[in-house]
């Protein structure tokens, strides 16, 4: 691997490792009663425009008037203190299923941290929702018809992503050239999980998950549903996200572009933490730490295309992506918090919306019979692929 001393000026590239194919769903339901914001304060964690910050341990619990969903859907309008990086509205998804099972899912898409990658002709991220946006889903874990699905039976809040900050953003950035960026993903997300711990008041176990850049604050997002929720039992799988290393350098222009520091929560654990040592292997620790009954899970691809590439852009060997995935899951693991692993072969990037999902196996395990164990109740075993290049996939 190369020295780390030369990511200064690339080391915003590493962060855009956290481009994902758009996970989707059916929107066709009418909206909601929003739900109550956040309480605002100032921003302090970055020297960008402040606009709307939020204190990181502040969730609004809570919930908007709900309406007969529409094709199993209803659409929830958030409320003003909800929006797009480009000021528009956010609205998030919500499935009604059973109301002690629910499925906290945080989408992928992106990410901007640069005049360039923020400003009007960047494709690297996702300004705004459409009126169609999220489109219709009925493929992987969304795909609740199929009986083999281990969240048919779930209830479901499906939060978008239009902020580029891997949902944990909380300021208002000014990139210059005019490019301005409301980083506002922490607010919209804890809004909706907010939301979601009144709704399901009665939730007895919560899956936390998401694909890429949705998979990165997914431990976070759990240590919050803790928070909410004290009795229900707590579990996370991220799919795509898990070669991203704790390196100093790239955790301080991710907190100073998106004002992370102002989204730790105010967890005894987290005394001391900056932006600089809030990174994202660190997120599955300080998580575990706050709640060990927490179980963590994630899937990657051993060479994943997209995470191979902005490697290479940040300075890393491209072709050890497996060694750094590898390299911090030991890092999760020596802090004392076991994190289950499935590496597959290949350099595809997430699976959870894809029938893959229920294809996927290796050395004897199918990938939904080993979610499946993990929402039992049970930390399942780690299975790493053997031959793991990208001619090796499906093996």
């Amino acid at each position: 691997m190369r020295t780390w001393g030369k990511l200064i000026g690339t080391a915003a590239a590493c962060c855009a490792v956290l481009a994902l194919s758009t996970s989707t769903l059916s929107t066709t339901a009418a909206a909601t009663t929003p739900v109550t914001a956040p309480a605002a304060t100032a921003d302090t964690a970055s020297a960008a425009v402040p606009d709307t910050a939020v204190p990181a341990d502040t969730v609004s619990a809570a919930a908007p008037a709900a309406q007969a969903p529409a094709g199993g859907w209803e659409t929830v309008e958030a409320p003003g203190s909800c929006m797009c990086s480009d000021g528009s509205p956010f609205r998030y998804f919500v499935h009604q299923g059973d109301p002690t099972k629910v499925l906290f899912f945080l989408q992928g898409g992106g990410a901007c941290f640069s005049a360039d990658t923020c400003g009007p002709a960047s494709t690297s991220y996702k300004r705004a929702l459409g009126p169609n946006d999220p489109p219709a889903l009925d493929s992987g874990i969304f795909d609740l018809s199929r009986p083999e699905n281990p969240f048919a039976s779930y209830s479901i809040v499906f939060v978008p992503y239009c902020t580029g900050d891997v949902h944990i953003g909380n300021t208002t950035k000014d990139y210059g050239n005019g490019v301005v960026v409301r980083h506002n993903g922490y607010i919209n997300g804890t809004t909706a999980l907010g939301a979601m711990a009144s709704r399901f008041p009665e939730a007895t176990h919560v899956v936390v998950a998401g694909e890429s850049a949705g998979s990165v604050p997914a431990p976070l997002y759990a240590g919050l549903t803790h928070d909410l929720l004290p009795t229900a039992e707590v579990r996370v799988l991220a799919d795509g996200s898990g070669a991203y290393p704790d390196v100093p350098a790239i955790n301080a222009v991710v907190g100073g572009s998106w004002g992370t520091g102002s989204a730790i929560p105010a967890w005894p654990e987290n005394a001391g933490l900056t932006a600089e040592t809030w990174s994202f292997p660190g997120l599955f620790i300080q998580a575990g730490k706050h709640d060990p009954g927490i179980i963590f899970a994630r899937h990657d691809y051993a060479f994943d295309q997209t995470q191979t590439m902005f490697a290479a852009l940040a300075g890393v060997d491209s072709s050890k992506l497996d060694t750094l995935i590898d390299k911090n899951e030991a890092q999760v693991e020596a802090a004392g918090i076991n994190l289950s692993s499935y590496i597959s072969p290949g350099d595809n990037h997430t699976v959870l919306h894809d029938d893959a999902f229920y294809t996927e196996e290796q050395n004897g395990v199918k990938l939904v019979d080993w979610v499946s164990e993990l929402l039992a109740g049970k930390p399942p075993a780690d299975n790493h692929c053997t031959q793991c290049g990208a001619d090796a996939a499906g093996g």
